[in-house]
């Protein structure tokens, strides 16, 4: 089988490569998925380029943890009639990932693909998705309370939006261009201001009635932390999924102290068995209605997936998918 390789980190053109590769069998309680798709995350840029530390000598990277296809083979304790089965893939193994023609997983990694969803979309569900529902959903539910998305328009972002609001909670968003801005409104944020506006904090104790945001979704850490502190309500939440602009900020540890805020530091790739069966149950409720679908800014054929990762990198403004077919 075809599948996208690299032996060392370093920029997408100059380490990403196309080589053949047996085609694996699944063991116990394993499926093997035919990709027709594959989702490129940041995570996935961010290792390949060593931006997230380096990796062992002589190790061969299979990149991507998100995809879509169909079940071709199972394993034993798997049920056959799973053969054939749309899904799409979440968690795949890290360094046999799903930019390749196949993949295997646990069957419980490989959830159905909701009727009307194409390959392309369903390849963009795994981390996205999964990330939102911990950050918004993950302690429980958010009906009645204010939910500030900031980074509203991203892949995360849209997500953690839209399920917010259709889970009860009111939303504010922020947004760094207006298109950001505008994907962040049609997903249900009553209330979307620039990330950089004063007026966010103040727009959150109106809408909370000076009480403050009971969870801040956070795509910058360390950009958005004085922001958080003074948003965030006594014994809220910041759950925070990444900080792209500085690997090692300084806690302002007492503005969130004096609050008893809890901080929360989410990855839709980590999981527990819990969590990831409680995700899938409501995220795929909410997938079979039609809800959640994923934005796609690009696609491109495996040939052309270091153009996928440099698409990625400079911040693609919705999804970006590796095509197998």
């Amino acid at each position: 089988m075809r599948a996208l390789v690299y032996h060392r980190t370093g920029p997408a053109p100059d380490v990403l490569t196309i080589e053949d590769r047996p085609r694996p069998d699944p063991g116990p309680g394993e499926v093997r998925v035919r990709i027709h798709a594959s989702g490129v995350n940041p995570h996935d840029t961010k290792f390949r380029s060593g931006w997230t530390g380096g990796m062992p000598d002589g190790a061969s990277i299979v990149p991507h943890s998100d995809g879509a296809g169909v079940i071709e083979a199972v394993g034993p304790g798997v049920d056959p009639a799973r053969i054939g089965a749309r899904v799409f893939v979440l968690n795949a193994p890290h360094g046999a990932g799903t930019a390749a023609e196949a993949v295997i997983l646990p069957d419980s990694h490989a959830p159905a693909l909701a009727e009307g969803f194409s390959f392309a979309e369903g390849a963009c569900l795994g981390v996205p998705a999964y990330t939102a529902w911990l950050a918004v959903l993950g302690d429980g539910p958010v009906e009645g309370q204010v939910v500030l998305v900031q980074g509203g328009g991203g892949a995360v972002g849209r997500v953690a939006v839209e399920l917010a609001s259709l889970s009860g909670a009111i939303v504010i968003a922020t947004g760094r261009s207006g298109r950001s801005r505008a994907v962040a409104g049609a997903r249900g944020a009553r209330l979307v201001l620039p990330v950089e506006s004063a007026m966010v904090t103040e727009a959150v104790m109106d809408l909370s009635q000076g009480r403050g945001a009971a969870r801040i979704v956070e795509v910058d850490f360390a950009a958005n932390q004085a922001t958080n502190a003074a948003a965030i309500a006594p014994h809220g939440t910041l759950a925070a999924y990444s900080c792209s602009s500085d690997r090692t900020p300084m806690l302002d540890y007492y503005a969130f102290a004096r609050k008893a805020a809890r901080l929360s530091f989410v990855q839709g790739l980590a999981l527990t068995d819990a969590e990831r069966s409680a995700a899938t149950a409501a995220l795929s409720a909410h997938f079979a209605r039609g809800a959640l679908r994923p934005d796609i800014a690009a696609t491109f054929p495996l040939a052309q997936a270091a153009a996928a990762h440099l698409a990625v990198e400079a911040g693609a403004p919705a999804n970006v998918v590796v095509t197998l077919d």
